[in-house]
């Protein structure tokens, strides 16, 4: 588990190439979480996509192997994507399919406008392009100051996943990276992702774009993804029945299939 040390702390990133010796260079995709877990996120992902892609996870700043930050840590998409791109760098790959959750599939938005010359395919899971269209984003301070991590994490859980959506185990471990989460991370970068607007930025990403939500996430609700799918030139829209914010674990299997078959028609 290499460690990329910066200024403003360590990044955690993990190399996994399962490819089989008939694909002599295989294309790499870089996966990106959100706020509030770590890159086991996509652990159903990786069986799918490590069949055809050298695969690089990388732990956000401020989760996992990625903590501490420094303090008085700046907290911004251009920063996150950075750091993205650092662990790319690192990788050796020069070009990727980049793969994002909620947070991270919003810097993946950021990447295909800003350096798109990156980016092979874009695959955005309940990602938002304007933070103030997450719902109850604004509320996450007051929750965490009333009833802390453990209050944050319970409310969390109910977005994220329907009742059985996971087995007990998943559920456990979810819940207990939540809870161990650092919350002046969490609250920070809720804050810096409320001021994320990429409107104006979405009509010129000529990177092949894939959206993929549940149907039933009261976090992004159809309608709100619906609306980026609108905003990019070409862009696939994928909802998965039953599925609400955690998507990426809950079906991820379906979610990774989708993804594969997108890139591949499209050469990737």
């Amino acid at each position: 588990m290499p460690v990329l040390d910066t200024p403003a702390g360590p990044l955690r990133y993990f190399v996994h190439d399962l490819t089989p010796p008939w694909i002599p260079e295989p294309e790499t995709a870089l996966l990106l979480h959100g706020v509030g877990i770590e890159s086991g996120i996509w652990a159903r992902w990786l069986p799918l996509l490590g069949a055809r892609y050298r695969l690089v996870l990388l732990d956000m700043r401020g989760y996992g192997g990625s903590r501490p930050v420094a303090a008085g840590h700046e907290w911004s998409i251009e920063g996150l994507a950075d750091d993205a791109l650092a662990a790319a760098d690192a990788a050796g790959a020069e070009r990727f399919h980049f793969i994002g959750e909620s947070f991270g599939g919003a810097v993946g938005y950021w990447l295909a406008v800003h350096r798109r010359e990156r980016l092979r395919t874009l695959t955005a899971c309940t990602a938002p392009h304007r933070g103030a269209r997450i719902h109850g984003l604004p509320d996450w301070r007051g929750i965490v100051e009333e009833r802390g991590m453990k209050g944050w994490s319970a409310k969390m859980m109910d977005s994220r996943f329907a009742p059985g959506a996971l087995d007990a185990a998943e559920w456990r471990w979810f819940d207990s990276v939540q809870r161990a989460c650092d919350p002046d991370t969490v609250l920070g970068q809720a804050d810096a992702l409320l001021t994320v607007d990429m409107t104006d930025g979405l009509p010129g990403i000529t990177t092949p774009t894939l959206a993929i939500g549940g149907d039933s996430s009261p976090v992004l609700p159809p309608p709100v993804l619906a609306e980026t799918h609108a905003l990019i030139p070409g862009a696939a829209l994928r909802l998965i029945d039953g599925a609400r914010h955690g998507v990426v674990l809950s079906h991820g299997e379906q979610a990774a299939q989708t993804m594969l078959a997108f890139a591949g028609a499209r050469g990737g």
